[in-house]
């Protein structure tokens, strides 16, 4: 177990089984069945094909790319993929489905089962991991989108996000917590957006959680689970599972019983509440659709996916721990897509691994934090930052020097070494000018001075900071630690 949580209730302790259903929107310029486009933000109504608006005779035709990513999705988890797989259609009405019905996979998806490791050990990542079992991922066609606010008595209809195509990944209910779900969801995000199946944007909805909850006592038989549909960031989904499992527990030890139902999380209240029951598989009247044939897909096309595969961030965090890279740096260099690409940029470039990764998760995130930014936004690139390194490691700049110039990068966008060239902050060992100074630090703190002789040691540190204050930062620290131990007899 990754986290020991629990709900603690009049009757004892509870524990909380959760399952994440997420729907991944498939990075394609054209829509699953369709030649429709898929772009963010157009016009309501403006990116809609015939079949999409389910016109009378118009035929679903699969877009090749949108199986080619899923496959590529399902072995980035180590999932088993189905050859032969087929569409379902899913019967139901309502206003934002122009079909009737939709176009998915429940008897015979393309990818199997899978797995997922998660940790929740941010200090060493390589710590106290689980498991996830993933069970299916499937293809399905989204549904429009209802429109409430554009008139006081009237709803429209919007069908741009209709026949986008959509990676139903179904976990099996092996977490545990909050934060095991949080991490899952993280993790799973992660992946998506280093195979480049689904770009992960939460808050545009091209990826969004069902969240599934069920309460027993510790070791028990599973309880009846509620959905909360349509959960958009990872905060809202741990948020989802801490009320609803705290509202399951007081409905259960005040006598009632819970009711297999689908619900909505309310944000602004951190509440889920009630939309309507939980259908079945049989309510919606599943059969094979007519109008597709099975998907069969051949050895080459699968060889030719699975060589697509980038590197993955549990090697690739492995192979920075083998450089020598913390396994905490590794972890964080790794979270995120942009930010593996931009370090094995600079990697590429020369820059020493460890010095380089501290640098980054330090410098060069912490100064991204303050300014607000992600790293593809970066105002500093790879090869600025391999130059500044560089001076770094061959004595030209201190540390200290090294922070001025990067933050005169950061505003100006110059190279450090011009930067260094035009303003004189080059490090000096000059030992002369270095023992000047050394002697008017002393000079001016005779009571220090004399604190020391007696045996107070810790004052070297006090000297060693008014010589470098006195030299702007500019003298070479190591020359300066031996030229004051000299001078301290």
């Amino acid at each position: 177990m990754v986290s020991e949580y629990r709900i603690h209730g009049a009757t004892g302790e509870w524990e909380v089984v959760i399952g994440l259903e997420v729907h991944a929107q498939i990075t394609s310029n054209a829509k699953l069945f369709s030649g429709a486009a898929t772009a963010f933000g157009a016009e309501p109504n403006t990116q809609v094909s015939l079949v999409d608006a389910a016109m009378p005779g118009m035929l679903p035709v699969p877009n090749r790319e949108c199986i080619r990513q899923a496959v590529r999705t399902g072995m980035a988890i180590d999932a088993q993929i189905n050859k032969w797989s087929r569409f379902d259609r899913k019967n139901y009405f309502y206003a934002d489905l122009p079909q009737g019905y939709q176009i998915s996979q429940l008897y015979h998806p393309l990818v199997g089962e899978g797995r997922l490791m998660i940790s929740l050990d941010d200090k060493n990542p390589d710590e106290n991991t689980k498991e996830i079992g993933v069970e299916r991922i499937h293809v399905e066609q989204d549904a429009g989108k209802l429109m409430h606010d554009q008139h006081p008595t009237q709803s429209y209809v919007d069908l741009n996000r209709s026949g986008v195509a959509l990676m139903e990944i179904v976990s099996r209910p092996d977490m545990r917590s909050p934060a095991e779900a949080g991490a899952y969801l993280r993790k799973l995000r992660a992946i998506l957006r280093y195979v480049g199946s689904c770009d992960g944007n939460m808050e545009e909805g091209s990826m969004r959680a069902d969240v599934n909850v069920s309460v027993r006592k510790p070791g028990g038989e599973l309880g009846t689970r509620t959905e909360t549909k349509n959960v958009n960031s990872v905060r809202f989904v741990m948020a989802v599972v801490e009320q609803e499992a705290r509202r399951q527990v007081d409905v259960l030890e005040e006598g009632g019983r819970i009711v297999q139902e689908t619900r909505l999380y309310d944000p602004d209240k951190n509440v889920t509440r009630s939309m309507r029951s939980k259908e079945d598989a049989h309510d919606y009247r599943y059969f094979p659709d007519p109008d597709l044939l099975p998907l069969e897909l051949d050895d080459a096309f699968l060889e030719a996916c699975r060589a697509s595969l980038p590197e993955l961030p549990d090697a690739k965090r492995a192979r920075y721990e083998a450089l020598g890279i913390t396994a905490y740096n590794a972890a964080v260099l790794t979270a995120e897509v942009e930010a593996a690409r931009w370090f094995d940029a600079l990697l590429d470039l020369g820059a020493k691994p460890v010095a380089a990764a501290n640098w980054v998760t330090s410098e060069l995130f912490g100064a991204l934090n303050r300014l607000g930014k992600g790293i593809e936004d970066s105002p500093v690139m790879p090869g600025q930052a391999a130059e500044l390194l560089a001076l770094v490691a061959d004595g030209t700049l201190s540390g200290t020097l090294a922070k001025q110039v990067f933050e005169i990068m950061l505003e100006t966008g110059d190279a450090p070494g011009k930067i260094v060239a035009e303003r004189g902050l080059k490090q000096t060992s000059d030992t002369g000018a270095i023992e000047e100074v050394i002697a008017g630090v002393l000079a001016a703190n005779p009571n220090q001075l004399e604190q020391f002789r007696g045996g107070k040691e810790a004052l070297f540190g006090f000297f060693v900071g008014q010589t470098m204050k006195a030299m702007g930062g500019k003298a070479n620290p190591a020359v300066v630690n031996e030229l004051l131990r000299k001078a301290l007899g």
